[in-house]
């Protein structure tokens, strides 16, 4: 092929490449200041978008349904007092990546966290966990004008926590076990892991199975699933319960906030109907196998074998604290520390990996900014900070004040 040729070729790729590279991916926050914020990622610039005041007093958690285009907004403000209330808010996505607010539902109070689940008919849900609520709480998907709850499930502590934290039962988080047929929820407050069973058929209930008790005083707050993949097919509109009898190797990673540790467990699926659990391995997720005094794991994630724990409050980058990174072993599933990255910023409360794996959003709630972090897909390590935006005021430390959450619009 002769040069003339090859250069028109080179510089279609090039301005493909270039386009490609250009694209802006957009992102969304919540500030306990009563503001959702849209985001812009181009070009190693993180910009703002839109302010929208939605979402209750006190935003907290955003969870996104792709296929309809709505973010779900749960709204912190509350507590168990029946007089109190909460709120869940759809919010739909324009062209732009900018919001415009839909229906509001009144929820039990204490909103922290929420994920959708389908029946097996295929029909939408959302799971709600109330941290100051004590309770958690499922709505049908869309979500209409005052719509009520599906469900509530509502929470005593039998015994007194080891801390003052642990006054009343907290669930912190709730998310689905592989199969899509389980709905999990470390409960801070009352040292459990609470399990729940999403019961065949179309109605999108929920079950509650058997909780796991976890060691006093841990204080667990967030978890996330491994499998090897080696499950064999469902089939295409499989009941749950087929779903399970699927399902292949499964290991779970809780981080548990009080405690300062992460646990491992061998996850089996029973006969009963729930989930049992068997710990394999305690560890302290950080240099040395030593918590800093006052330092606390945040946030769990994973990409392959590769686990992420955001560690709050320790200021292993003065000023800023750090996200350690954790390698699994594939004999028998423990994992080890690998590294120590900064957080570029206060408080990491949240972070999420994007679906590319190479960039990394890190919520950091009392520097109130979204940090984009670089990520190696081949290596899993964390690297430089590519952009950095502050989203709202600053919060002080240990208050519900600052940013709270952060998401990609994938």
């Amino acid at each position: 092929m002769h040069l003339q040729t090859i250069l028109p070729i080179l510089s279609a790729i090039g301005t493909t490449s270039a386009a490609i590279a250009s694209k802006p991916a957009h992102l969304w926050a919540t500030h306990y200041n009563g503001n959702v914020y849209s985001l812009t990622l181009k070009n190693n610039n993180l910009s703002l978008s839109q302010t929208l005041n939605t979402c209750g007093d006190m935003p907290s958690w955003l969870t996104l349904d792709p296929h309809t285009r709505t973010v779900y907004c749960s709204d912190e403000t509350g507590t168990a007092d029946a007089s109190t209330h909460g709120s869940l808010t759809a919010l739909h996505v324009k062209p732009d990546g900018t919001l415009h607010e839909g229906a509001v539902a009144k929820t039990i109070g204490g909103g922290v966290n929420s994920v959708i689940y389908e029946s097996d008919a295929g029909k939408k849900f959302i799971a709600i966990a109330h941290y100051e609520g004590s309770a958690i709480s499922t709505f049908a998907l869309p979500i209409k004008q005052n719509q009520p709850a599906l469900q509530a499930f509502h929470f005593n502590l039998t015994r007194p926590g080891k801390v003052a934290q642990q006054d009343s039962p907290h669930p912190h988080e709730v998310f689905l076990d592989p199969t899509g047929s389980f709905i999990l929820s470390p409960d801070l407050g009352a040292d459990l892991l609470r399990v729940y069973a999403i019961q065949d058929g179309p109605s999108g209930k929920l079950s509650e199975c058997p909780s796991l008790n976890i060691t006093y005083g841990s204080g667990p707050r967030h978890g996330v699933f491994w499998t090897d993949g080696t499950g064999r097919s469902a089939g295409a509109g499989s009941t749950h319960s087929r779903k399970v009898a699927a399902v292949g190797e499964t290991m779970l990673y809780l981080a548990n906030e009080i405690g300062g540790t992460v646990m491992v467990f061998d996850v089996s699926y029973s006969r009963s109907g729930c989930l049992s659990f068997e710990k394999t391995q305690t560890l302290v997720p950080y240099p040395g196998g030593v918590m800093p005094e006052g330092a606390t794991p945040a946030e769990i994630s994973r990409i392959g074998n590769e686990f992420y724990v955001s560690i709050r409050t320790d200021q292993g980058f003065k000023p800023n604290d750090s996200i350690v990174v954790l390698d699994r072993s594939p004999v028998d599933g423990s994992v080890e520390l690998r590294d120590s990255s900064s957080a570029f910023g206060k408080v990491p409360r949240t972070f999420v990996i994007n679906r590319a794996g190479d960039l990394v959003a890190i919520g950091n709630q009392a520097s109130a900014t979204v940090a984009i972090v670089r990520r190696d897909p081949e290596t899993g390590n964390l690297g430089e900070e590519v952009a950095s935006l502050q989203v709202g005021e600053p919060g002080k430390v240990g208050t519900a004040e600052g940013l709270s959450s952060v998401i990609w619009d994938e």
